[in-house]
């Protein structure tokens, strides 16, 4: 038997290849467009065995439309024209389904130029489109949501800053419609002074080379208004690293800072006001503690020396008027103790609550549990901050509660102090809403109260099982310093 040449080697082998390709329908065509071979890719994607389809016209796999239209010849015209063709589109199965193609025909010419038939390569390229359309849906999707989005300026920039896309949202908050700002650099919406110190360019710089910047400052609108933004900036690169530009998103905070700046102005004031009114309470307390009822004590005391050296009616007379002066001098001790407990100043918090309970809670007909777990004694303004809101909670206790017993609790917290007042009393089962009605104005004092020093504050309760009110203040010093307590 003679031996193959290489030639014929080859020839075998690259028809082996050909014939158990799976991925790729690779088949000839006569000159005519018949089916002259059939390799297992074909069977697989188009679905016939190659005794069923070798000697039929390739239009059997175009759509009726698509032979009507006169596709398949003409693809063979092009090809033998052109040498190739390359074509994506419907084909059909032997089962009738349809496929997304990419079809590739080759013309084959032999040595003399006469044409000998077409080589068709077919790949089932449905996933990748199902994909690719699935891809282009999501991102007209998004690109709409972006488009339409009126509440946040969304824009891209190029590598430069110049601006390339522009919202709805860009063209409510600054002024311009797309027309006049694409393609502009994006300091247009940068104040001059900030033009002139680079702002714009470093913060693309900064952006570049962290990933993203965030900012808050003043910006320009089409008008020349100034508006307060909050500015995202996000570099945005692609597959192989290189930046391709930016993304800009801006939202206007005016209102929301002109809103807290107004709250921070109240807030100073509240402050302010809040320490002139304990200066001047103590002012008070101490020159009527020093001086009005250190008189008054005086004179009571006199009236007693004169009662003892007089007799009859005129004893009687001195002895009541002393009388009068003592309850007097009771009435002003009380003024001072509730201006400004004496104990608070010079023993601490704990001894400030403990005399206020013994005089003025149990002297209301409750008893009284007070318990503390301090480390320290706080500083001087988170004491009176402390006592303040107690005694508006006690006070809310003996007049509205009808309680029987109250108890106040003290502890370090998180470098403050946590206090609760709470009650046995009728309770109440919507206590947050009485921060809506007037007449609970010591409610919202001492929420403020409790606020303006850094903290918190709350009240809960249910009928008939009592009310708490709970808060925590952080242990500041005068000045800011930390006194943790």
């Amino acid at each position: 038997m003679p031996e193959s040449s290489p030639s014929e080697i080859a020839q075998t082998d690259y028809r082996l290849l050909v014939q158990n390709v799976v991925d790729y329908a690779i088949f000839m065509l006569d000159p005519q467009g018949r089916i002259v071979s059939w390799n297992a890719g074909a069977e697989r994607i188009k679905g016939y065995r190659a005794e069923e389809i070798i000697g039929r016209h390739f239009s059997v796999f175009y759509p009726p439309e698509d032979v009507a239209a006169g596709k398949p010849a003409h693809g063979l015209v092009v090809a033998a024209a052109d040498g190739r063709l390359e074509d994506e589109g419907w084909r059909v199965r032997a089962d009738g389904t349809r496929f997304w193609a990419n079809v590739v025909i080759t013309a084959l010419y032999d040595d003399t130029g006469e044409l000998r038939g077409f080589g068709k390569v077919t790949r089932d390229m449905t996933e990748r489109r199902i994909a690719e359309r699935a891809l282009r849906e999501s991102e007209e999707r998004f690109r709409l949501i972006v488009q339409n989005v009126v509440d946040y300026a969304i824009f891209m920039l190029d590598p430069q800053g110049r601006i390339v896309s522009w919202n709805a949202g860009a063209q409510r908050i600054k002024g311009y419609r797309a027309e006049e700002i694409i393609g502009r650099h994006f300091s247009a919406f940068y104040p001059p002074e900030d033009v002139a110190a680079g702002k714009p360019a470093r913060e693309l710089v900064v952006a570049a080379a962290d990933g993203r910047l965030e900012d808050e400052g003043w910006r320009v609108r089409a008008d020349g208004t100034r508006f307060w933004a909050n500015v995202v900036i996000t570099a945005l690169y692609d597959d192989t690293g290189e930046l391709r530009g930016f993304g800009k998103v801006t939202r206007d905070m005016t209102e929301r800072r002109t809103a807290e700046r107004a709250l921070d102005e109240r807030s100073r004031l509240l402050t302010h006001l809040v320490h002139a009114q304990e200066m001047e309470r103590r002012r008070i307390a101490w020159d009527v503690h020093d001086d009005t009822i250190q008189s008054m004590v005086a004179v009571g005391m006199r009236l007693q020396l004169l009662a003892d050296q007089l007799e009859g009616e005129h004893a009687v007379g001195a002895r009541r008027l002393n009388e009068t002066v003592s309850a007097a001098i009771h009435r002003l001790r009380d003024l001072t103790f509730r201006l400004r407990p004496p104990g608070l100043d010079r023993d601490g918090l704990v001894e400030g609550l403990t005399t206020y309970l013994d005089q003025v809670v149990t002297g209301a007909g409750l008893t009284y549990t007070l318990r503390h777990e301090l480390d320290r004694e706080p500083p001087a303004e988170t004491a009176i901050t402390i006592f303040r809101i107690c005694q508006e909670a006690l006070t809310n206790v003996r007049k509205h509660a009808q309680a029987k017993a109250v108890t106040v609790s003290l502890a370090s917290s998180g470098h403050g102090v946590l206090t609760r007042v709470a009650d046995d009393g009728v309770g109440v089962s919507d206590p947050a809403g009485l921060l809506a009605v007037p007449d609970h104005f010591g409610l919202i004092e001492m929420r403020e109260r409790a606020e303006m020093a850094g903290g918190w504050w709350s009240i809960r309760g249910r009928p008939d099982d009592g009310t708490m009110v709970e808060f925590w203040v952080p242990a500041l010093a005068s000045g800011g310093e930390d006194g943790r307590v």
